[in-house]
Parts: structure tokens; C-alpha cells; sequence
């Protein structure tokens, strides 16, 4: 290979094959360029149709009503594909693979925006992970008290459980790439409960009267209300991760996630559609927030579909917390055999004590729809929209028209007004929902 293969500014060369294109790749602990489009798209899928999707009836379509909620994740839907695929493009700009949101980020502003965008980041999956606990949790109670009439058993003894299998499942799976078989439990998994509390709801739904869909509540409660549904509708799509799950993806890497990002779109966002919209013609404005807790049924068919919710929690908590592992694997060195006992040791420790802290959490402050709205606010709309717009605009500054430059920093400052207003009303709720319930919390 020549010395320009190595510049930095060797990118704009035109290549006929991307095969040949020479691509700094950064140093990481953890397997890249090793899965087809197609298990890339099932880890993108896991996410979109993991157990939060049984709340969105109440958390989206209860604040939002028929018309807004259902028009609102189509196109929550359509924008998120829009914006991904820009993040998906600049994978490989500047004649470097950027497999971390912060090296792309840093890459194209500086250090300090590597920072910003880590620290973003970091607060995004920590609270996607918090909200797996306790959605964990909640699954575990709502099989309890199918079961025992009584309050022995609190949410947050329910919490901590399901944070200690989450540990012991990110203890044995060492990277992204190794869940393979389990993506396949996960979707498995994802399609009981589904269809279970799709079934469920239309067998109520068709036995009881005529439902209430109206909007309730003060003038000003319905703001903030609906401004922090608008986050959970993008909360919905967006992992806030894409960089690092197009890092596992066989080359040509930007047309190969684009294949993935169609099937989580297109096909994986079916299910979501279906069980949110049932759900809310099922129960009307009192839909809760987890749709098994209002579903009426066998007790062994609302047993399956708990402990199924329960199961793909813990799965897909491992892909939103890979990050951080991979971070803290490339820090100290863990390569090698991961049942070597050093690299043992160190999941066990590291892992362990980061899901300790994330179970606490869940436990001490367990409003899931709070925190759906709060990480929508202040990173899903920052890194999905504000910033995906505005590296591409400054990346491909030179070959955008003057139109195209427009419409990118309309996106930017329209999504940087959302992500203001509705980190206030998520803020809000959660002072309300505080002043409601004390601490540890038993919903």
C-alpha cells in the first residue's frame, strides 16, 4: 500500500470497491467487522421490541391520544430512520472506522466534544439500563401477585433480584458479538409477550363497554405531559448506540447497516405499532404502564408472558450496557480467552459493581415512564437528532446544497428546542411522581 493510504484526508479518492478502501480501524477489546447485516438487525430489533414497548400504550398513546399518537411514532419512526442512516454513512469518514459514538464525534469537533458526547452517552445507557431493572422488577412482582395475595414481597426486593441475574448474564457473555443463539432466545421471547398481551387486549377490549380516550388533566399538566410523551415516541426507536453496533458488522459496513436499519424500521417496528395501539383500544386512558398489569387472562398464559418480559430484559440490557464494557475492557486489557480467570475476575468485579449502582437506582427511584421521558430529553434527542444533523453538516459541508444545508440546521434547532422543553417536563414528572411516592417506592 502506498503512503496515501494512510493521510487522513486520503478519504475523498474515489473507490469503485469498498473492499479496497484503506480504513484506519481503532485499537478495542472487544470483536468487530464479525456479524452479518442480518444478526445486526436482530440486536437493533431486540431493542425496539424489548419489554418497554408494553408501556408505550400508557406513556405515549394515554398522553397523546388517538390521533397525535399514532401519527406521532410513524413519523418518530421515519425521522429515527432518517437520522441513524446519517450517523450510519460517516462510519468510515476520514479514512477511519469510528466504531464508538464519541470517536466520530471527537473526530469531527475535538476533544472536547469526544467528552460531551461520552458523557451523553454514558448518561443515556446508564438510565436505558436503569429502566431494564426495573421493568425486570416489575415483571417478577406482576407474576407474584398472580399468585400470593399479599404484600411480603415489595418492587424493590423484585428489583434487586433482577439485577442480580442481569449481572450474572453480563458476567458470562463477554462482548456484543457473542450473544448470537440469545438474540434469537430474545426475539423469541419478545414475540410471547407480544402477542400474549395483543390477545389479551383484544379479548378485554372486545368484552368491555366503551372505553374513555379523552386526555385528562389540568391545562398545564396536558403540556408537560405531552411534551414528555414526545420523548418516549423517540426513546422508542433510537438506541443512542448505533456506532457501536455498526462496529460488529461485516464489511461493506455503511451498506450492511443500512440493510439493518431497514429491517428494525420496516419489519421490527411492526410489533411495537401493534401491541401500543391494541393495548390503548383495550383499556382506554386507564392503560397502565405496563400493559400486563391491566390485561385479563389464564394465570398460567400472564405467568409466560411475565417471565418472558422478565428474561429478554436481562438480554437487551447487555446490548444498551456493551459500551461501557467495552470501554472498561479496552481500558485494562481483557483480551483473550473470557473464561480466563483474570477475565472473570475483572467482569465479576467491574460489571458486577456497575449494575449494583444501576439496581440501586431502579429501586430508589422506580417511575419507568419518568425515566422513558428523561432519557428521550437530554440524549436521545441530543445524539440521535442534534447531533447526527450537525456532524453530517459538517462533514459533507462541501457537497450539500443550500437546501440540504438548510433542512439540516432546521433539524438541528428544532430538536435542540425539544430536547430543552422536554427535559423540563421530565423533570417535572419525576418531582411530582417524587412527591407522590416516597423512595423505594412499591408501584
Amino acid at each position: 500500500m502506498d503512503g496515501d493510504g494512510d493521510r487522513e484526508d486520503s478519504w475523498p479518492r474515489k473507490v469503485h470497491d469498498e473492499e479496497q478502501l484503506a480504513v484506519e480501524i481503532p485499537e478495542t477489546a472487544h470483536q468487530i467487522s464479525s456479524d452479518s447485516w442480518f444478526q445486526v438487525g436482530f440486536v437493533l430489533t431486540t431493542g425496539v421490541n424489548s419489554a418497554y414497548v408494553l408501556g408505550y400504550s400508557g406513556t405515549i398513546m394515554v398522553p397523546l391520544g388517538w390521533a397525535v399518537g399514532v401519527v406521532g411514532l410513524i413519523i418518530a419512526a421515519a425521522i429515527s430512520l432518517y437520522a441513524n442512516s446519517l450517523v450510519a454513512k460517516l462510519h468510515e469518514f476520514g479514512g477511519k472506522r469510528h466504531i464508538r459514538y464519541r470517536d466520530l464525534a471527537g473526530y469531527i469537533y475535538g476533544k472536547k466534544a469526544y467528552s460531551i458526547t461520552w458523557g451523553l452517552q454514558y448518561v443515556n445507557l446508564f438510565m436505558i439500563n436503569t429502566g431494564y431493572i426495573i421493568l425486570a422488577g416489575q415483571a417478577l412482582k406482576a407474576v407474584y401477585v398472580l399468585f400470593r395475595d399479599d404484600d411480603a414481597m415489595k418492587l424493590p426486593y423484585f428489583i434487586a433480584i433482577a439485577g442480580f441475574v442481569c449481572a450474572l448474564f453480563a458476567i458470562s457473555i463477554p462482548h456484543l458479538s457473542a450473544l448470537r443463539i440469545w438474540l434469537a432466545v430474545s426475539t423469541f421471547l419478545s414475540l410471547m409477550y407480544i402477542i400474549i398481551a395483543i390477545v389479551l387486549s383484544i379479548r378485554d377490549g372486545c368484552r368491555a363497554p366503551p372505553r374513555d380516550y379523552s386526555i385528562t388533566g389540568t391545562s398545564a399538566s396536558k403540556i408537560f405531559t405531552s411534551i414528555g410523551a414526545g420523548a418516549s415516541l423517540v426513546f422508542a426507536f433510537n438506541t443512542g448506540m448505533l456506532p457501536e453496533i455498526q462496529a460488529t458488522i461485516r464489511r461493506p459496513v455503511v451498506s450492511n447497516m443500512m440493510k439493518a436499519l431497514y429491517f428494525q424500521f420496516i419489519i421490527g417496528s411492526l410489533p411495537l405499532f401493534a401491541v401500543t395501539w391494541i393495548g390503548y383500544w383495550a383499556y382506554g386512558n386507564s392503560t397502565t404502564s405496563y400493559l400486563l398489569s391491566s390485561v385479563s387472562g389464564p394465570v398460567w398464559v400472564k405467568t409466560m408472558a411475565n417471565i418472558a418480559a422478565f428474561l429478554q430484559s436481562v438480554i437487551a440490557l447487555h446490548i444498551f450496557a456493551s459500551p461501557m464494557y467495552e470501554y472498561l475492557d479496552t481500558k485494562f486489557g481483557i483480551k483473550g480467552n473470557p473464561l480466563a480467570i483474570r477475565n472473570l475476575s475483572f467482569r465479576l468485579g467491574v460489571r458486577g459493581g456497575y449494575l449494583t449502582i444501576n439496581t440501586l437506582v431502579s429501586a430508589l427511584l422506580p417511575f419507568l415512564g419518568d425515566f422513558e421521558s428523561l432519557t428521550g430529553a437530554i440524549s436521545t434527542f441530543p445524539l440521535t437528532f442534534v447531533l447526527a444533523n450537525h456532524m453530517y453538516l459538517r462533514a459533507k459541508k462541501n457537497k450539500l446544497t443550500n437546501l440540504q444545508i438548510q433542512w439540516h440546521w432546521l433539524n438541528v434547532c428544532f430538536f435542540s428546542c425539544m430536547s430543552i422543553a422536554a427535559t423540563v417536563a421530565a423533570l417535572r414528572l419525576i418531582a411530582v411522581d417524587s412527591k407522590t411516592y416516597h423512595v423505594f417506592a412499591d408501584l
